[in-house]
């Protein structure tokens, strides 16, 4: 297909999400009226190999009951709950359980601390925490101080004297009256890391699901006879939409692994259950493309398309999965706020390291920290239409960060990009991620992207650090395919294979090998961490 599909489909794309809205009728209920009642929504395994499947009629009635639940222990509409759970199916059941009643699921990651719920609980003012007897310790220990919190559902074994959630479901009826929410109505809130100070709760709306339609049906590719599997956890917005809920809304099967993160063990999984859709990020990629022979190894026959996102994925690392997959991995970039909004996609030209082009239904534009657009080939913001259904609608109880992040009508990402003659854009870093050196804007990602195509290294990051005589070097920290082969000698060779890849200024005059980078629960370096640590290291440069 060539360059004109794209066009055409962006062309021809018309939103059409009905004013009566509901998530949970939408993903579960009008399968089960229709004639999919009895086909897998999701296969699921843990680490163990126990494994389990539920049809949509089997999570109609799980869902219902969950409803019932939260009804009975006094729910109404607009009420919060945090989810704390791992990749069970009791993470799909709460969640759509609860926004099935116009209840509002907060996801969360199990490997936050004590705090890091405490202040979610609190800014959320969450009635309710659903999580299992292994992460229910840090919940315990806030009650105290957390008004808020009237209940504790442990999902397992039994803990404490705090509820029990099969005691619950099992009494509870599986017929409910869905509330009758509209698209405009609160759904969930996710949580931001953000880059300074505490997370903010971005809120969504109903109207979320079907208002990413392009994302499941032009970048992710999706279709009815498709095994949808996405390598994260359902905390983080990327796997809960790509992998949960847009999958959900056109009826295609899922699969969710509940484990640590292995490519040997991901390889299985994919040849197991004959996934054909694979969503995942660029650090498991990384590993995956690591694993020597893999292709010989593995069957994997039934995977037919690939997609990337979290931060932008190296190009060296798109051409080696097509030289041993023969499968185009497509890039693309969103956020908390608004999910892969901006991608690659079949049927347009493919030009590796880029992000592609606005999905059908998205407006974007590169603009100033006004809102106002750049001259084209110029870096700026990237921004998306304010009026986008698949945007957030606020940051929950911050309206003065709400309004900094819309100006002019557009919603300000923070990601720093460019768009080429072609209408591509192209990455450049986070706004204070770019390194200022030598009288050079320096992209992170660019350097990374050189290094990486070394053959000796699996992964770096590249941050700005302080220098007596430049001001500020490029410096970068590398994590090496075979820890035992860092020397100078590597190190000199390094610095030569990125001048030859990238222009000879953006080399880094510094290399760090380290067996770890500093990175989010979603996966994404925080190149924040390492750039405090060389200021921490050197001082300050004034």
């Amino acid at each position: 297909m060539g360059e004109f599909t794209y066009e055409k489909e962006y062309q021809k794309w018309k939103w059409d999400i009905p004013k009566q809205y509901n998530i949970g009728y939408d993903c579960i209920d009008k399968h089960v009226e229709g004639k999919k009642g009895n086909k897998v929504a999701l296969y699921w395994e843990d680490g163990e190999g126990t494994t389990d499947k539920f049809t949509f009629a089997d999570m109609k009635g799980l869902t219902n009951k969950f409803g019932n639940v939260l009804k009975g222990l006094g729910f109404l509409k607009g009420d919060r709950f945090l989810i704390r759970l791992p990749n069970v199916p009791a993470f799909q059941i709460s969640f759509l359980g609860g926004v099935k009643i116009g209840a509002v699921p907060i996801p969360s990651s199990v490997m936050f601390r004590t705090h890091e719920i405490e202040y979610r609980v609190k800014d959320s003012g969450s009635k309710a925490v659903i999580t299992t007897a292994k992460y229910a310790k840090e919940v315990d220990e806030i009650i105290e101080s957390c008004p808020s919190l009237e209940h504790i559902i442990i999902v397992d074994d039994e803990y404490d004297n705090h509820l029990a959630y099969d005691e619950l479901m099992k009494t509870a009826s599986n017929k409910l009256k869905i509330e009758p929410t509209t698209k405009e109505d609160m759904a969930f809130f996710c949580y931001t890391s953000g880059t300074t100070g505490n997370p903010k709760g971005a809120v969504h709306l109903h109207r979320w699901v079907p208002g990413n339609d392009p994302s499941v049906r032009y970048w992710q590719h999706a279709n009815d006879n498709d095994i949808i599997a996405h390598t994260g956890d359902l905390s983080w917005i990327f796997p809960l939409g790509n992998g949960f809920l847009y999958p959900w809304r056109w009826g295609f099967s899922t699969f969710i692994y509940d484990g640590r993160f292995g490519a040997e063990r991901w390889f299985e999984l994919l040849e197991k259950y004959k996934i054909t859709n694979l969503a995942s990020v660029p650090t498991a990629y990384r590993l995956f493309v690591a694993v020597k022979h893999a292709e010989k190894t593995y069957d994997l026959s039934a995977l037919q398309h690939c997609i990337s996102a979290g931060e932008p994925l190296n190009p060296e690392i798109i051409k080696e999965w097509k030289r041993r997959f023969n499968l185009d991995i497509y890039d693309g970039i969103g956020m908390t706020e608004v999910m892969v909004y901006l991608s690659n996609m079949p049927g347009m030209k493919i030009k590796p390291g880029s992000c592609g082009k606005p999905q059908p239904g998205k407006i974007c534009s590169i603009v100033n920290h006004r809102g106002k657009p750049v001259k084209q080939g110029e870096s700026g913001i990237l921004a998306i239409k304010q009026t986008d259904p698949g945007l957030f609608r606020e940051y929950w109880n911050k309206p003065e960060r709400t309004e900094q992040s819309f100006k002019n009508g557009w919603f300000l990402s923070g990601d720093v990009l460019y768009q080429d003659e072609e209408g591509h854009y192209w990455f450049s870093g986070r706004d204070d991620d770019l390194i200022m050196a030598a009288g050079y804007r320096i992209s992170p990602f660019e350097v990374e992207s050189a290094i990486i195509s070394h053959p000796e290294v699996l992964e770096c990051a590249v941050v700005a650090s302080p220098d007596k005589i430049r001001g500020v070097i490029v410096k970068a920290f590398v994590i090496l395919h075979d820890k035992t082969k860092a020397s100078d000698g590597l190190v000199k060779n390094i610095q030569e294979h990125t001048k030859m890849i990238a222009a000879p200024y953006k080399y880094p005059r510094e290399i760090e090998f380290v067996e770890e980078l500093p990175k989010t629960q979603s996966g994404k370096i925080k190149r924040k961490q390492l750039r405090e640590l060389e200021i921490e290291r050197k001082g300050v440069i004034k």
